[in-house]
């Protein structure tokens, strides 16, 4: 069954195929959720809401071929939305080990830091990009923003840390 065929019949009201449509995402919807928000418990959480408002508007899915994207779309405004209603300072985020691997732990302190003070929407791609290793079409289709705008964040996000990581007494990697 295609993933088309399987959201069709999850619309129609087979909430088994629904239950697998989620669950053939668990590791990647974890993975996101618990980069947003550093905890277990909020990240299980976030996928359960996240996954009930999905399921709420299941129906009104107009292209059922980015059913994955949707749903990541919708845990993604739940995590941000959960982040805003806290209130607090936001956690560090996870760097793919790949990005730091040569780095001593003061630097990975450093560049740690030098993320989590990027602006959001810098950060979710920095995110999506590096930890989720998503394209930048990918990462254009969930934000719903043109490609060219996902670009042109990356690289200032990019340019941002370069100058902060740089300026802290970091590698400059300008």
């Amino acid at each position: 069954m295609t993933i088309i065929e399987q959201v069709l019949a999850a619309q129609a009201g087979d909430d088994e195929v629904f239950y697998e449509l989620v669950s053939s995402q668990k590791h990647k919807l974890y993975a996101i959720a618990y980069a947003y928000l550093k905890n277990e418990s909020d990240a299980l959480d976030a996928i359960q809401e996240a996954t009930c408002r999905a399921y709420a508007k299941l129906r009104k899915l107009k292209e059922p071929g980015y059913f994955h994207t949707w749903l990541i779309r919708i845990l993604i405004h739940h995590c941000i939305d959960e982040q805003k209603r806290r209130s607090r300072a936001l956690p560090l985020y996870l760097i793919p080990e790949s990005l730091v691997a040569e780095l001593n732990l003061e630097d990975r302190i450093v560049l740690r830091i030098a993320i989590d003070r990027l602006p959001p929407n810098y950060r979710h791609i920095i995110i999506l990009k590096y930890d989720q290793d998503m394209t930048l079409t990918e990462i254009a289709k969930l934000l719903e923003k043109p490609e060219g705008t996902v670009k042109t964040w990356l690289n200032k996000a990019l340019k941002e840390l370069r100058v902060s990581f740089g300026r802290e007494g970091g590698y400059d990697h300008a």
